[in-house]
């Protein structure tokens, strides 16, 4: 079957000025078009997304993944080093690098296939700041070379808030953020998260909930912020952050 060129995505320059504060630059919608094309016709043959309309993939994946970074889009002066963990198919990295080109992002998933789509797409589309990586955050928290070395970390859809602070918190240096991409943030999850911070090192600095623009769906962003070294004791072994939640 022939590939067919997908549409072009909505610019809504009005809708990121009127939500975030900011305006994505000429170069950068390109990138975002060209990104989207690779994604959705590689989703033909290998399923990345199942989000693949222009509305729903500029609100879903590029609106959401930078609303995450919202606070660095128009103030931060300098190159910040950044780990996603979970990316899937680079999403919410691969938008972050495109805004953010003097940031070094790692990039990781546990599946080699789609770290080999976030690695070559990010190479076509010139990232040079972007490095992805198949590996298991309870593994690379674990790794002299990226344990404590990350200002940011970012994790999207991933799992239950402790479970994602387990694998977020080791890898950030003292001062570090973490940022939790979630549906709605429950009475539930705060408590969960908040015994979690008081094993890793971390408190949850706060908890933006909001609306999507297009669908006005429920969203919020975690930001739990390291406060002290963790105990080397995290991250535990694979699979026991999801099978004993802290």
């Amino acid at each position: 079957m022939a590939e067919t060129t997908p549409p072009l995505l909505p610019q809504m320059l009005d809708q990121w000025q009127s939500t975030l504060g900011w305006q994505p630059t000429e170069a950068q919608q390109q990138l975002f078009q060209r990104l989207y094309q690779t994604i959705v016709i590689t989703n033909q043959s290998f399923n990345l997304t199942r989000i693949t309309e222009p509305n729903d993939f500029w609100e879903k994946h590029l609106w959401d993944s930078l609303r995450g970074i919202q606070a660095w889009l128009t103030t931060d002066p300098k190159s910040l080093s950044l780990v996603d963990i979970g990316t899937g198919a680079g999403l919410p990295g691969l938008p972050i690098a495109i805004v953010k080109p003097d940031w070094q992002l790692t990039l990781v998933d546990s599946t080699r296939k789609k770290v080999k789509f976030v690695q070559q797409t990010a190479e076509d589309l010139e990232l040079k700041g972007v490095n992805a990586l198949s590996d298991r955050a309870e593994q690379l928290g674990h790794s002299k070379y990226y344990r404590a070395q990350y200002d940011l970390a970012t994790i999207r859809a991933v799992s239950k808030p402790s479970v994602c602070a387990e694998y977020v918190l080791p890898l950030l240096k003292v001062g570090g953020t973490a940022i939790l991409y979630r549906g709605q943030w429950t009475d539930e999850d705060a408590q969960a998260c908040e015994r979690a911070m008081a094993e890793l090192g971390g408190k949850v600095d706060r908890v933006e909930t909001f609306e999507t623009p297009l669908t006005n769906g429920a969203r919020s962003c975690a930001y739990l912020k390291k406060i002290t070294p963790t105990s080397t004791d995290y991250p535990r072994a694979v699979g026991l952050p999801t099978q004993k939640p802290l």
